[in-house]
């Protein structure tokens, strides 16, 4: 009798479907130093059209030239963060100049957006600019995957370092600022989903990683 009811049981756990372990690999593309008008709006047209939301950080003398780009950018949904307000390097600024770059920035910021991460131009830190960031409640975020598109202005190999590097984790990355660039995202974008690799924000790459933001604290990917 006892084996019987031993068989039953086995039975019935096998018959219990066993959840699988999500093996979605998770990217974020982030773009700097925009928005730039038609090379922005451009990169959101093709973001819409695939679905995909992606990270800005975005400076402030920039907004005040496309406060419709900047507009845009928190509307549809993408993720916005600080990338001080002249884009100078903040490596050599004190606490207060790193802060006043923070705010005047936050000051030009679309209603309703609230960063959690601050970029330092060139990912130069120094010691001003992690007392200002943990002040203001910033994380820095940084990247793992550069894909030099400041230097590289040939779309096809952009994507080819890009796919060719990239890593379930990665934070890549970009800047809204030239054509090659938006070529070359679109595309990124297009390949490694067809790889099964899913884009999503900073912020969500980090949630959906278990990580818990600390402000002033450096963030590379999340692997």
């Amino acid at each position: 009798m006892h084996r019987i009811i031993a068989v039953i049981l086995c039975l019935i756990l096998l018959a219990i479907p066993i959840q699988a372990e999500d093996q979605t690999k998770y990217v974020a593309l982030t773009f700097d130093d925009g928005p730039s008008g038609r090379f922005t709006r451009r990169l959101l047209d093709g973001l819409a059209e695939r679905d995909v939301k992606a990270t800005f950080l975005i400076c402030g003398y920039r907004i005040k030239e496309y406060p419709a780009e900047a507009r845009r950018i928190a509307d549809e949904g993408h993720e916005i963060g600080i990338h001080g307000y002249s884009h100078k390097s903040m490596c050599p600024m004190t606490q207060d100049e790193v802060e006043a770059e923070i705010l005047d920035t936050a000051a030009l910021l679309p209603a309703g957006v609230e960063p959690v991460f601050l970029r330092p131009p060139g990912g130069q830190c120094g010691d001003g600019m992690w007392d200002a960031a943990r002040m203001q409640g910033l994380a820095v975020l940084t990247w793992s995957l550069d894909s030099k598109d400041w230097a590289i202005h040939n779309a096809n190999a952009l994507v080819e370092r890009v796919v060719s590097r990239v890593q379930d984790g990665d934070v890549i990355l970009m800047h809204d600022m030239y054509d090659s660039t938006v070529t070359a995202a679109l595309t990124i974008i297009d390949i490694l989903s067809a790889r099964g690799y899913r884009f999503v924000t900073a912020a969500e790459l980090a949630q959906l990683r278990g990580v818990q933001l600390q402000p002033g604290a450096v963030y590379c990917s999340f692997p």
